[in-house]
Formats: structure tokens, C-alpha cells, sequence
């Protein structure tokens, strides 16, 4: 009888077969025109001048402290579109990013691409653009928003549109000599 070591181990049809490849090329062609339209918003949101704000602008590199200016406003609408909307900044990050770029493919992958391009949005905002400054937590809130697409959307895509290759089957250890 042969144990649970040696038989050969065989994956799930459904882990194993991406989608045709005709499919697969339509969605990394839909997912890259989405990325490209995704930052030309990121660009218009972000990177467009505020004078009538340059007074009320400060950057803030101490995490937390922007979250809790929010928080304490008035009006809870100004911190939910604040808050919510950095957040949602970063979700199509997460979801599209591994069906562009396979090799990206994995939770921490897809949060450090996110940190480094918000990292770069906000040096922009900050050295840059008028009436804008850099905010430390709108890169953790992005970033945020990027592990909710991915948890959500990005990792299933990137499993439907991009094939696991399988892992070659281990060879049976051989018993040695002086087992024998």
C-alpha cells in the first residue's frame, strides 16, 4: 500500500485551468485600458492645483494625525468623503494591478506597488502642485483600499485570467543505505 507521501499530488481541476486564451487576452486588454483610465482620474484628482486651499495646506509625514483632523470635523460628511475617498482611491490598485501584472500577484506585492506609486502621487502633490501637500495617511488609506480590492476582486481575477503553473511533482526519496 502505498502511503500519502509517495502518491503523486493533484491539485483541484478548477485551481489549475485558466480561463481560454482568447478570454484572458480580452480581460488583460479591458484591465489595462481600466489601469490607464484609472490614472488619468488619479492624475485629475490629485495633481490638479487648489490655490483658493494653499493657505490651509500642511503636509503631514506623522501617521494618524490627518485621520484624526478628519475625525474631529464637524461634519461627518467631510470626514467620510475624506476618509472613504482615499480608501476607494486605492481599490481598483488592488484589483486590477495582479491582472496586468501577474508577477505582482500576492497580497504583499500588491501593497508595496500601491505604497510606492502613492508614495510618488503625494511627493508630486507636495513638491509640485499648488494648494496641495504631502499627507502621509492618504498613502495608508490608499494602500488600505488597494488590500480591500485585492481581498475582494483582484485575487480571484488574477487566478481566472492568469495560469498557476503546477508545481512538478516531488520524487520519491529513495530509502538510503543504511536504512536498508
Amino acid at each position: 500500500m502505498a502511503s500519502a507521501a509517495s502518491r503523486p499530488r493533484t491539485a483541484p481541476e478548477s485551481e489549475r485551468r485558466p480561463l481560454p486564451w482568447p478570454v484572458r487576452l480580452l480581460a488583460m486588454l479591458c484591465a489595462f485600458l481600466f489601469m490607464v483610465a484609472f490614472a488619468v482620474v488619479l492624475a485629475r484628482l490629485t495633481l490638479q492645483p487648489s490655490p483658493a486651499s494653499e493657505a490651509l495646506t500642511h503636509s503631514n509625514l506623522q501617521p494618524g494625525s490627518s485621520l484624526k483632523a478628519y475625525l474631529d470635523q464637524p461634519e461627518l460628511r467631510d470626514a467620510v468623503k475624506q476618509i472613504g475617498g482615499n480608501i476607494l482611491l486605492g481599490i481598483p490598485f488592488g484589483v486590477l494591478v495582479p491582472v496586468v501584472a501577474p508577477r505582482t500577484r500576492g497580497i504583499l506585492r500588491v501593497l508595496f506597488l500601491t505604497a510606492i506609486v502613492m508614495l510618488l502621487v503625494e511627493f508630486a502633490q507636495g513638491a509640485l502642485v499648488t494648494g496641495r501637500a504631502f499627507d502621509i495617511d492618504d498613502v495608508i488609506l490608499n494602500t488600505s483600499g488597494a488590500l480591500i480590492g485585492y481581498l475582494l476582486l483582484g485575487r480571484r481575477l488574477s487566478r481566472a485570467v492568469h495560469a498557476r503553473r503546477p508545481r512538478p511533482a516531488r520524487a520519491e526519496e529513495k530509502p538510503s543505505a543504511d536504512k536498508a
